[in-house]
């Protein structure tokens, strides 16, 4: 099992950066693929980002991709995804998740941090 922590969120203009980490205690983090989700308040939590257990491969929504880098480092146990760019859109509760290698699926969750962005 593998407890997630996110910190980094905020308050900031349009058009300014973020970046988000999220720590992970307990079982080998490098066995575990991670992702970014978010969800805006009324709406269905939605996919970010998503890294590789060994941080080769990335992944990202269409509406963040050139303004959002997911990175992944092995040996703090922590994944960041900086934010770029930001719109007022991206207003959201952000959470990281971690997916075994045993089930490929997004199987532990952070408690998620506020990103507020405003115009």
């Amino acid at each position: 099992q593998v407890q997630l922590v996110e910190s980094g969120g905020g308050l900031v203009q349009a058009g300014g950066s973020l970046r988000l980490s999220c720590a992970a205690s307990g079982r080998t983090f490098s066995s575990y693929a991670m992702g970014w989700f978010r969800q805006a308040p009324g709406k269905e939590r939605e996919f970010v980002a998503a890294i590789s257990r060994r941080g080769g491969t990335t992944y990202y929504a269409d509406s963040v991709k050139g303004r959002f880098t997911i990175s992944k480092d092995n040996a703090k146990n922590t994944v960041y995804l900086q934010m770029n760019s930001l719109k007022p859109e991206d207003t959201a509760v952000y959470y990281c998740a971690a997916s075994p290698v045993e089930t490929g699926t997004y199987d532990y969750w952070g408690q998620g941090t506020q990103v507020t962005v405003s115009s």
